[in-house]
């Protein structure tokens, strides 16, 4: 056949465009099968169109999208049965690529930048990128129109003529080029159709289905379709049940355990907008899982990095979200900053926030049940979206100790009076582990009190957060301070003694306490039958500390060191046996010599400074010989460290050795 073939230039004046969409519109070469097979399924999409109005008259015959490759040779075409081009249309759409240069190109679509693809070619175009050369195979559905090829070698000049097609649609060949050799991998476009094209809507064929047979794999004749036409979010909720939706979420993450709730999105107005959305059972709070939530536009995937496009605390959830009014530029920071985006962040978060109320409503057991593996997530919520803690605040709970539940409204209500303070604030008090604060819980219990648990990564910012939100409420942690002054009923009257006492006491127990650490040594009257010594964290240090390590931006306190109350039960017998034997073997300070005249020379001020110091050091330091070897003080010391779980390494072992030796002593005595 006689080919009339004619050669041209495309429509720009910059030398290349071809370096400005690799720059400016795909940030991933990949992208070029999406951009390529998307082509050929609307031009599928628009022959059902014109099938369905009547205007095309014809059988529209087996409508699919058809991926050969040939690894040996490189070459990878998209075929379809679709519209096809006319002469014209490939003129208009290819050729034409109507900007003066680049540079004026970018200025005038800098702001609608990630809209553009698939207008004026530039979708098409995005082949070049893995390409030495691109040919195109049409022919239009419209009666009398003869088939189309066009070629190009990458440069702004092609060629165009008649083509030997003799049905309707189109087929891209791709000759791909030598650095883009992992595109002529059957494995690797198996994985980009996966990943980009398994819920179009039109059956894309790769290959052949395969069966076993003479000890290996081999192709039968039946085509192999990639991807699933009718996925579960384009259906109507009313048509599901909870089965189709765990079915849905295996295969989407066929190694995870099954979900704990899921959202189905359905919006058409202010914008469009389906998909399903997964709270995942979250085994190991440490290792969390992130960008599990697939970005679609008309089921062509877009991104799974959804940061910065919904709000942080979602990336935790799994699922798929698809809308046309998502642009398919796979910039971030294009899709952050686009109005509909934003829209659609706002709309995801209130239904998130409208399903979690509707479990607490409707199945509360149910959300009582998952609660351990879901609190991260509405935590993480509360604390970084304001109007989603505004709507948490009627659905998220609070856990105790004995595994009770209770809404924020409820608890404040079960405790108020008995746990209210003297000024007249209800005191939450909580744990962070059961086990390591058993001591403290089970005094809290036996004072008629209840304690809450908070074991999550969170509960430092998420206890301030509460303590802002639940009017008339504080929170205290339940080792924080002595029992009897968690929730101060009254004013307490503080134990009263003489700056000698207490400078001899502080020095009696820093003597034997750990190094690195701050300690503030008080003594009070806690009771002749309560432990000798009580060690607590000041709760607003501990707190900022905890929040701190997890990030908080608190530095200041980060960098301190750990700080300890010690409060010293000056009722108990053996710390009043220990203080009447440091009184009989260390002598009281001597008079301090006395300090220098305000107006004596500066040499005098140091001498006399220096004098003082010294009285002060040896008195000190006969203290803490003292310490140092009364075995009664360094084990009251050791059994208050162990029970905070401070005491360690050859400090712990001498501990055991002490008290061996002492059941040894008090049992062979009995003897």
């Amino acid at each position: 056949m006689s080919k009339k073939t004619n050669k041209g230039q495309i429509g720009v004046t910059t030398e290349n465009i071809f370096p400005v969409i690799k720059q400016f519109l795909y940030s991933d070469h990949e992208i070029f099968l999406r951009e390529i097979v998307a082509n050929a399924v609307d031009a599928t999409e628009k022959l059902k169109a014109l099938a369905s109005s009547g205007e095309f008259k014809e059988e529209t015959g087996d409508l699919k999208v058809v991926i050969e490759l040939d690894e040996k040779k490189k070459i990878l075409k998209v075929s379809d049965s679709g519209i096809g081009m006319t002469a014209e249309e490939v003129d208009r759409y290819i050729n034409q690529i109507a900007f003066s240069s680049a540079g004026e190109f970018l200025e005038k679509y800098k702001d609608q930048i990630g809209s553009i693809i698939g207008h004026f070619g530039l979708g098409f175009y995005s082949a070049f990128m893995v390409s030495r050369k691109v040919t195109i195979d049409t022919l239009s559905w419209k009666e009398g129109e003869k088939a189309v090829r066009w070629s190009c070698d990458g440069s702004p000049e092609y060629e165009m003529g008649e083509s030997d097609r003799k049905e309707r649609g189109t087929t891209i060949t791709l000759y791909l080029d030598d650095d883009s050799a992992e595109y002529a991998e059957k494995s690797r476009i198996e994985g980009l159709l996966g990943k980009y094209c398994k819920f179009m809507p039109v059956p894309i064929v790769f290959g052949k289905e395969q069966e076993w047979k003479d000890g290996k794999y081999v192709d039968t004749d039946k085509d192999k379709i990639i991807n699933n036409i009718e996925p579960l979010w384009t259906k109507a909720p009313s048509e599901l049940k909870e089965e189709d939706y765990k079915a849905f979420y295996k295969a989407l993450y066929p190694m995870n355990e099954d979900p704990l709730f899921y959202i189905h999105l359905n919006v058409d107005y202010p914008f469009n907008l389906t998909g399903i959305l997964y709270f995942p059972k979250i085994k190991e709070r440490v290792a969390i899982d992130r960008n599990k939530i697939s970005l679609y536009c008309n089921r062509m995937f877009v991104t799974d990095h959804v940061d910065n496009i919904v709000p942080d605390f979602m990336t935790l959830l799994h699922g798929v979200i698809d809308s046309p009014d998502i642009p398919l530029n796979v910039s971030r920071s294009y899709l952050q900053s686009d109005e509909n985006v934003k829209k659609i962040s706002t709309y995801i978060t209130k239904k998130v926030a409208d399903r979690l109320e509707e479990i607490f409503k409707e199945q509360r057991p149910d959300l009582e049940k998952k609660w351990d593996n879901l609190k991260l997530f509405i935590e993480y919520g509360m604390l970084s979206d304001e109007k989603f803690c505004d709507r948490a605040l009627k659905f998220a709970l609070l856990k105790n100790t004995d595994g009770k539940f209770f809404s924020f409204d409820e608890y404040k209500a079960a405790i108020d009076g008995q746990q209210t303070d003297k000024d007249k604030k209800v005191v939450c008090l909580y744990a962070t582990s059961v086990e390591d604060q058993y001591r403290f819980i089970e005094d809290a219990k036996n004072k008629g009190y209840d304690v809450l648990l908070f074991d999550c990564e969170l509960d430092a910012h998420y206890v301030n957060l509460l303590e802002r939100k639940m009017e008339g409420c504080r929170f205290a942690r339940v080792d924080s301070d002595s029992v009897e002054r968690l929730i101060p009923k009254e004013e307490r009257v503080k134990l009263e003694m003489a700056e000698d006492a207490r400078y001899d006491l502080e020095n009696l127990f820093k003597a034997v306490l750990p190094e690195g650490n701050d300690y503030y040594v008080e003594g009070d009257n806690l009771g002749e039958n309560e432990p000798a010594i009580l060690i607590t964290q000041n709760e607003f240090m501990r707190r900022y500390r905890e929040m701190s390590a997890l990030g908080g931006g608190m530095n200041f306190y980060g960098e301190m060191p750990e700080s300890y109350n010690i409060t010293v039960n000056m009722e108990n017998p053996l710390v009043a046996m220990i203080l009447d034997a440091e009184k009989s073997a260390v002598a009281p300070q001597g008079e301090l010599p006395p300090e220098a005249d305000k107006d004596a020379s500066e040499e005098d001020k140091k001498a006399a400074r220096e004098a003082r110091e010294a009285v002060r050091n040896a008195h000190r330091a006969d203290i803490e010989a003292f310490a140092k070897g009364n075995e009664a003080l360094r084990q009251i010391v050791d059994i208050a460290l162990l029970s905070n779980g401070m005491l360690k390494g050859k400090a712990l072992s001498d501990f055991i050795e002490r008290s061996r030796k002492v059941v040894s002593d008090a049992y062979l005595k009995k003897d």
